[in-house]
């Protein structure tokens, strides 16, 4: 059981990190925020990251993603995918990629698996291979490490082991990912830590896979917390929309405070660009373009954020799918509890309340009976 730092209530909801509860976050940030920021400031210690984006005037841009990094010489961006060495960027690039990959039959536990070709057949015959689940089939699961986040409950936080020493990192050519794709493979998902970082590899990556296919189903998804480069944002769009794939947006709070506090970063890009997404849902309803979720956090995303991003959902169309993924105690935050059933039903009744059509509980495993 902690104790926030601002009001000095105890509650087993109030994890240590970020050190402060949900009420101080919403209503007392400028008192919280300090708190907040010693919080995120240890945990990019322990990893050897940088505290902050490098805002070094002289510095060269990186512009991916929302952090748009000025790096100075011989510093690194805050990815740390990235270094200045003599005025030039090294380390992942358009055609080398750090990451890892495998192979999952489908149906698989992607975060769209309930409502995307490869789970439920929708899209057949153009996008899918079976009016139902795609048994015999798989996915390339692609997984980059970095991230433009800094999530306090991070449930893939081990990628930051392999960003490790530059010198002994291997970096994986678009062409050689592309290469491994066979006429089993029915799908890519890129993921991570988070793709941001990397959308132009990934993009070629899928341009080179795409050409190779021939005339086969390859469908290309992104699952991300939407804070990438608008530009990128667009090619990656057009990619998913032509070979029947998904763009999977973790909204993981409404409130910018929250998100600061659990995640390090504004939350504004991902909503605007959550929103551009939409504007294209019409060109191809079936199978879904845009999938929307949220780690239902226990002690900090309540049914009042799940609220609101559903209204924002709706606002922009009411069929988007959107799913509550149940949270499992991780990274810092492995002091709180799994999230409980109550609650997920409550943030599900809620959503639904909003007029959105197709909302679902993921992870179903992991919910409680405990608070």
């Amino acid at each position: 059981m902690a104790e926030c730092k601002v009001c000095q209530k105890k509650s087993f909801l109030i994890s240590d990190y970020p050190g402060v509860c949900l009420d101080c976050i919403r209503n007392d940030f400028e008192r919280a925020k300090p708190y907040i920021l010693e919080a995120h400031k240890k945990t990019r210690k322990d990893f050897a990251l940088p505290f902050i984006p490098p805002k070094e005037k002289a510095g060269i841009l990186c512009n991916l993603c929302v952090n748009e990094c000025r790096i100075g010489e011989n510093e690194k961006g805050f990815c740390d995918l990235r270094k200045n060495l003599k005025g030039k960027l090294i380390g992942a690039d358009v055609k080398r990629g750090n990451l890892s990959f495998y192979f999952d039959p489908l149906p698989t536990n992607c975060v769209a698996d309930w409502t995307c070709p490869g789970g439920t057949g929708c899209g057949f015959p153009e996008f899918s291979y079976q009016k139902g689940p795609e048994y015999g089939y798989k996915n390339l699961a692609v997984f980059y490490n970095g991230c433009s986040y800094n999530c306090l409950f991070c449930q893939n936080w081990h990628f930051r082991d392999a960003l490790g020493d530059r010198e002994k990192r291997k970096l994986i050519l678009s062409r050689d990912l592309a290469s491994i794709i066979d006429e089993k493979t029915s799908c890519i998902c890129f993921f991570g830590g988070d793709p941001s970082c990397q959308l132009p590899h990934s993009i070629l990556t899928s341009k080179i896979a795409l050409k190779n296919k021939k005339n086969r189903i390859l469908r290309i998804c992104w699952e991300t917390n939407g804070s990438m480069n608008e530009n990128l944002l667009a090619e990656i769009v057009e990619i998913a929309l032509a070979s029947g794939g998904c763009i999977k947006f973790d909204l993981k709070a409404w409130t910018e405070e929250l998100n600061i506090a659990l995640c390090g970063v504004s939350n504004k890009r991902t909503f605007d660009n959550f929103a551009k997404v939409s504007s294209y849902i019409k060109k191809r309803p079936i199978p879904p373009l845009l999938i929307a979720s949220t780690l239902l956090v226990p002690g900090y995303v309540d049914e009042y954020e799940i609220e609101k991003i559903s209204k924002f959902i709706y606002s922009l169309n009411k069929n988007i799918p959107y799913s509550l993924l149940a949270f499992y105690p991780s990274f810092y935050m492995h002091d709180l509890p799994t999230t409980s059933y109550p609650h997920a039903y409550r943030c599900k009744e809620v959503a639904l309340n909003s007029g959105l059509k197709n909302v679902h509980i993921g992870n179903f495993h992991l919910l409680s009976h405990r608070y």
